[in-house]
């Protein structure tokens, strides 16, 4: 052996020694040699690294704690939505019984039939985070953020010692996947909170308020020194993109044991619960349990284990059917409501919040709640002036959970509802048999106009490169934007002298908004957002109306005349366009000239041979991939996100990947866009 091959070995060994000890000592609590002698080993191997710097590799631990402090956190699109998941609002054990029940129903399941399988887990309290392995080795972390994009957290990842840098352990004898991405929470442990706090004290230092801000605010920390200082934790409950995992397991629970397998940290609290019995009898477990466990929960997590049979069940509203956080009663207190203001969201609704005397609750002190909306205030029987029993709603959002009764004072003051909007003074509607309450202003209000021009800009509407929503909020702050429209008025001076806008990006914006003038009346219409109307509505009143003109014409009858559009949709559509502020930031816009093609009746879907057929769409095409499945949804094909044995064709560009070759295996047929065209071609002929 070379003496640089001996070297080499001399430093992988040392790295898989001290990793080793990592695992025995920051996951399983079961630590092998005294700190002494990991100092030691660890010390050797830091000196081995400084002697040699060509042979330092990403993975070792002396990485763990490295990199300058960072300006800002860069942002992270997920390959794969970190969704959220459905919360079961029984807080008693008998929600248990209502999502098994509803698991059921979409299964198609009588009583006589089988118990369905769940996994039972513990909902964690602290930061969602997507781990990403390539060939083994940790690359990229990420936090949650929107589900849809998250920031880069890596640096600060790398921190947390019993999350390992490569993957480990017997699983890896058979494969190592090219793309695993691990989802999970980052935690902080009681022990290690009370710890860090006590250290802070001695040291005349600010202390954390609770666990989950301990570990939520450690992780965004862009110095990863000052994360390295905080006791993080980590446990994996998922898997996010997967490639080249040839052996993936068939469910959720196995799933778990394979990351175990490979070193990643798993909670040892699990079940394989059969039936909803069952999962009733896990949350009564683990809810006595509760105080005894090393960190804090709110609540369990159920899932239908079979991976197969998620994909059946699939999502609703961007929320997986087969999961369900059952969450367990929060902290509650007493104090006195002193008065309501209604504050407008993004969407105008508006929303009464308590100003309250300030009271410690669930970890922090919190002198405003939320009190849902006008049927909740009067379902609970709140006055102004009231005792109220307070709660950290999921240990994360104050609400109001009732008055007190017998404490009313003699001024006690009714809540009412404004009848115009506290922002826009524009008139406060609520719909028949709807709970919220919302300012008609849309795009006039400016309690609403940063979320509209954000909208308005997004890549799947108008489509204005360069016009993120740090530069929006500036706009509007400075008051440069009132509408949309205004946005086609701006000049180059204007956007040059805003925080961090050299002139080089705002002819660049400027170049991006005079390319977005040309644009689709589905495009359009949905970037004017309009309640309800997706882009699949938007692209269906365009198709049907074929002009804007007619449309804003339509009566609520001739709205339910196109596919899809139900009375609550049409009622949002004609109600968008009678009001004379919406009439007038359209004009405007068309002023500014914003403008579309007219569009032509596409051919009846029903008479594609492409109707009721399911693709896939992979790999470089010569089209945007939102257009060609714009125009297959038009025919009636469904478009769907993997090949499965149902998949009807797959259309493959360059650089196809995976999906090519599983198509190949199910025997999917695979075609090209001329083949694409060739279909098409024969549904007209």
């Amino acid at each position: 052996m070379s003496l640089a091959d001996a070297l080499l070995a001399q430093l992988d060994q040392l790295r898989q020694q001290i990793e080793y000890h990592n695992r025995q000592y920051y996951v399983l609590d079961d630590p092998q040699i005294p700190d002494a002698e990991y100092d030691r080993l660890f010390r050797q191997l830091q000196q081995l690294e400084a002697e040699h710097p060509q042979l330092l590799s990403a993975d070792s631990p002396t990485q763990r704690v490295g990199g300058a402090p960072l300006e800002r956190f860069a942002p992270v699109a997920h390959r794969l939505p970190m969704l959220s998941i459905r919360t079961e609002t029984n807080s008693e054990p008998e929600g248990a019984l209502n999502f098994d029940a509803r698991i059921r129903r979409a299964l198609g399941l009588g009583e006589a039939d089988a118990p369905v399988a769940y996994a039972a887990e513990l909902k964690f309290d602290g930061l969602a985070v997507n781990l990403r392995y390539e060939r083994g080795l940790l690359v990229q972390a990420a936090t949650r953020g929107d589900g849809a994009t998250g920031e880069d957290v890596t640096q600060n990842i790398r921190t947390i010692h019993s999350i390992p840098l490569r993957l480990q352990g017997e699983a890896l004898a058979d494969v190592l996947p090219d793309v695993l991405e691990v989802r999970g929470e980052v935690f902080m442990s009681r022990a290690d909170f009370a710890a860090y706090n006590q250290r802070q004290r001695q040291q005349g230092k600010a202390t954390l308020v609770n666990p989950r801000n301990g570990a939520a605010g450690s992780l965004r920390q862009l110095d990863p020194k000052i994360c390295a200082e905080r006791p993080l934790s980590f446990f994996a409950y998922g898997l996010g993109e997967v490639q080249g995992w040839d052996k993936l397991p068939a469910t959720h629970l196995e799933v778990l044991d394979a990351l175990q397998a490979l070193g990643i940290p798993v909670c040892e609290h699990r079940a394989l619960a059969q039936g909803g019995a069952e999962l009733q009898a896990f949350h009564a477990r683990i809810l006595g349990l509760r105080d005894q466990l090393p960190f804090d929960i709110d609540g369990v997590i159920y899932k239908v284990n079979g991976l197969e049979l998620q994909r059946q069940l699939g999502f609703v509203s961007r929320e997986p059917r087969w999961a369900v956080a059952h969450k367990y009663p929060a902290q509650e207190e007493l104090t006195r409501l002193l008065g309501v203001d209604f504050q407008v969201g993004r969407t105008g609704a508006l929303t009464p919040v308590a100003r309250l005397e300030p009271v410690f609750v669930g970890g922090v002190t919190v002198s405003n709640a939320t009190l849902h909306n006008m049927d909740e205030v009067r379902r609970k029987d709140v006055c102004i002036g009231d005792q109220v029993i307070v709660r950290r709603a999921g240990d994360v959002i104050p609400e109001v959970v009732r008055s007190v009764p017998g404490s009313r004072p003699a001024d006690a003051r009714i809540i009412e509802l404004p009848s115009q909007c506290p922002v826009c003074g524009s008139d406060v509607q609520q719909n028949d048999g709807e709970a919220v309450a919302r300012c008609s202003g849309g795009l006039y209000c400016s309690a609403q106009r940063k979320e509209a021009l954000k909208h308005f800009a997004s890549r799947k509407a108008m489509d204005i490169e360069g016009l993120g929503d740090k530069l929006i909020d500036q706009l509007v702050e400075r008051d440069l934007v009132h509408s949309p429209a205004d946005l086609y008025h701006l000049r180059l001076e204007q956007l040059a002298g805003l925080e961090r806008m050299a002139e080089k990006s705002a002819q660049k914006l400027l170049i991006a908004l005079e390319q977005s003038r040309d644009t689709q009346l589905q495009r359009f219409l949905f970037a004017l957002g309009i309640r309800e109307v997706g882009e699949s509505t938007a692209r269906g009143l365009a198709q049907h109306f074929g002009e804007l003109e007619p449309l804003m014409a339509a009566t609520e009858e001739e709205l339910l005349q196109v596919a899809d559009v139900g009375q609550v949709v049409a009622a949002n559509v004609h109600g968008f366009f009678q009001q004379g502020h919406h009439r007038e930031v359209i004009q405007a816009l068309r002023d500014a000239g914003v403008h579309w093609p007219r569009l032509e009746r596409p051919v009846a879907a029903a008479s594609s041979p492409l109707a009721g057929k399911i693709l896939v769409i992979t790999g470089t095409l010569s089209r945007p991939r939102d257009e060609i499945k714009a125009e297959l949804l038009a025919l009636g094909a469904k478009v769907a996100g993997s090949v499965s044995k149902k998949t009807d064709y797959l259309l493959a560009g360059a650089d196809a990947g995976s999906k090519l070759a599983k198509a190949e295996s199910l025997g999917v047929k695979v075609i090209d866009e001329a083949e694409l065209e060739a279909l098409k071609t024969a549904e007209v002929s």
